[in-house]
């Protein structure tokens, strides 16, 4: 079935992913997982219902070009400079340890120092979809682990486009180099000089027509107020620096996130991110089904043993080289371990690099079909590596290193506490000092340990279980505060907790004023955004350094407090509508700035008053001197 229509082979796809992934997601492997095994049973090897893994493959590549894109949108001036360390640091020791480890089992294994130093560079690449993926899938993206993981995908890479230049000089004494062949390339014929001189100006044109033009062409489209029209013009920019890139023979991957970079200070990033995103997530699902279906199975089946331990070998040198270097880095043991554990798998970059060796002869036709098969097993085993380490690792740490479970008071507290760090600790010592009952709750070890030894009873546990409120007192307390400091899980968990508990109020830690709007959709939910009264009272001291009286300067505290608050409730209506909200806040901020502008020319003149020297009233004159 090689030659099947278009909409036979989209429905095909479809099919395999809806019924794989909620079976995968049911048994706790994961929709990755999911995707793989889908992709193995419709690829050519089994069921042959999508056609040769070359057009497999090249049918999905989108999918990893729109998450470089959204990658390269991420990629501001002021990220690199605050990850600086994690992703030319840890980062460049990851690829380096990495290479060197796997080049060394090469030269082992009896290969030319050429081609495993090549081997070495390819295989420390690792997959940025599947280890995106799987980190949001555990709400560990925002963590210590995924910042570290992004860093060191992102080095990646960049890594890749030097890569180029550097691998085909590693072809063997004796090889004559050869440019790969690059389907599509308008250069190819051309002398290595002419190409490398084409690709130079196909980057300048992205870099350059990214600053200069697009920006105008998304104003002008913007302007129109077609949401759809605006969607279509950002897929059309990503495919178009994608076409662009494979005419000149380079990566389009490489191409969407060179376009990305140069589009991540544009006032429209936010905008572009929110519109390509669906796409994002069924073109990467797409990506994992074809390399499931791109596993050579009749190369595995005449080589099990050698492939499993050549995956086996390659997993444990990889997560070695990215655990040493975390350390190295000062990261803590779970860590660092728990991001090797993330990287350990081939990446989709190296199904490009193996193509690329292959066209430069560095590695020869065979070789290059084996590392392609160590690749594409490697991912679709890394969700059972990481589910495996999750339960022989990290749950068995967790209950080894679990405090002491302390028994909860039975009488009715009147407040739970749901997280008692920076934030929730001046919250609960003001309901203490006025002689409520406090139940605290927190899921963090470290911090149990340290907050312990200051006396403070903290129950071990996360709020955002139902019986463990319910346990705690929920049923009969009068308030559960929320002051966790996780975004989601605090939606999550309000949420839970009113359906779980109708009559409990809620106040709960907001991170901003859009997720704010979010909390309040639950009925009986006030919020507190976490930053506004101590920025607030930032600003009101800043007016007294500046000279401002403390009348004026406590005034406009007050009065801005009144009005943020009043436009905060206006504007709950339309805060999911982005234009409609945006010109409403404009609207609010206007008019509080001109009402503290009055107020406080209303202040300074009444002071202006009480400071003016005042004169002597005029003697009464009696009557006989009125007289005369």
């Amino acid at each position: 079935m090689n030659a099947q229509p278009l909409l036979v082979q989209a429905m095909v796809y479809l099919a395999a992913g809806v019924i794989s992934v909620p079976i995968a997601k049911r048994l706790g492997l994961g929709s990755v997982l999911g995707y793989l095994l889908a992709g193995v049973l419709i690829g050519p090897f089994l069921l042959n219902l999508v056609g040769a893994p070359g057009e497999v493959r090249g049918f999905a590549e989108f999918g990893v070009v729109i998450l470089l894109f959204l990658i390269g949108l991420e990629v501001r001036p002021a990220l690199l400079w605050k990850m600086r360390t994690t992703i030319f640091g840890l980062g460049a020791a990851q690829l380096v340890g990495t290479a060197a480890l796997v080049a060394g089992a090469s030269l082992a294994f009896g290969l030319d120092w050429r081609v495993a130093a090549a081997i070495g560079l390819i295989l420390a690449m690792s997959s940025t979809a599947i280890v995106l993926q799987s980190l949001e899938e555990k709400g560990m993206r925002q963590g210590p682990v995924g910042e570290a993981s992004f860093g060191v995908l992102l080095f990646q890479d960049l890594a890749v486009i030097p890569l180029f230049a550097l691998l085909p000089l590693l072809a063997p004494a004796g090889t004559a180099p050869a440019a790969p062949d690059h389907a599509g390339s308008l250069f190819a014929p051309l002398p290595g000089w002419a190409q490398a001189l084409a690709q130079l100006a196909a980057i300048a044109v992205v870099v350059v027509g990214g600053r200069y033009l697009t920006r105008p062409m998304f104003r002008f489209i913007a302007a129109a107020r077609l949401r759809e029209i605006f969607t279509a013009s950002a897929l059309l920019a990503v495919v178009g620096v994608a076409a662009l890139m494979e005419l000149v023979g380079l990566s389009p991957a490489l191409g969407a996130f060179l376009a990305g970079v140069v589009l991540a200070d544009s006032e429209f990033r936010r905008e572009l991110e929110t519109d390509i995103e669906p796409f994002r997530g069924l073109l990467l699902g797409l990506f994992f089904i074809t390399v499931g279906a791109g596993v050579d199975l009749r190369l595995v089946a005449a080589h099990p043993l050698a492939i499993a331990g050549l995956v086996i070998g390659l997993m444990a040198l990889k997560i070695l080289a990215m655990y040493g270097a975390g350390r190295l880095f000062r990261m803590p043991h779970r860590v660092a371990l728990s991001t090797a554990v993330a990287l350990a798998q081939g990446g989709e970059f190296a199904f490009v690099l193996l193509n690329f060796v292959l066209g430069a002869r560095v590695l020869g036709p065979e070789l290059a079909h084996l590392l392609t098969a160590i690749v594409a097993v490697s991912m679709a085993a890394t969700p059972l590596v990481s589910a495996a380490y999750e339960r022989l690792v990290v749950n068995r740490e967790e209950e080894g290193d679990e405090p002491e479970r302390l028994p909860f008071d039975e009488s009715a507290p009147d407040v739970v506490v749901a997280g008692f760090g920076r934030f929730g600790q001046i919250a609960t010592r003001l309901l203490l000092g006025n002689n409520f009952n406090v139940v605290l709750l927190d899921n963090s070890i470290e911090q149990i340990e340290i907050i312990r030894r200051f006396g403070w009873a903290v129950h071990y546990g996360d709020a955002s279980r139902i019986d463990l409120l319910r346990t705690a007192g929920a049923e009969k307390a009068k308030l559960l505060l929320v002051a966790i400091d996780d975004r989601d899980k605090t939606s999550e968990m309000v949420e839970a907790a009113h359906q779980a508990f109708p009559h409990l109020a809620i106040l709960a830690r907001a991170w901003d004023r859009r997720h704010a709007y979010e909390l309040l959709k639950t009925p009986n939910v006030t919020v507190e955004r976490e930053t506004f009264e101590s920025a607030l009272n930032m600003g009101r001291k800043a007016l007294l350094k500046l000279g401002l009286s403390e009348r004026r300067a406590s005034r406009a505290a007050a009065l801005f407090r009144e009005q943020d608050d009043k436009f905060f409730r206006q504007l709950a209506p339309v805060a999911g509508e982005e234009e409609s909200y945006i010109m409403a806040s404009r609207d609010a901020r206007e008019t509080t700035e001109r009402l503290l502008r009055a107020e406080m020319q209303r202040i300074a003149e009444e002071e202006d008053l009480e400071d003016a020297p005042q004169l002597a009233p005029a003697r009464r004159l009696e009557p006989d001197e009125e007289r005369v």
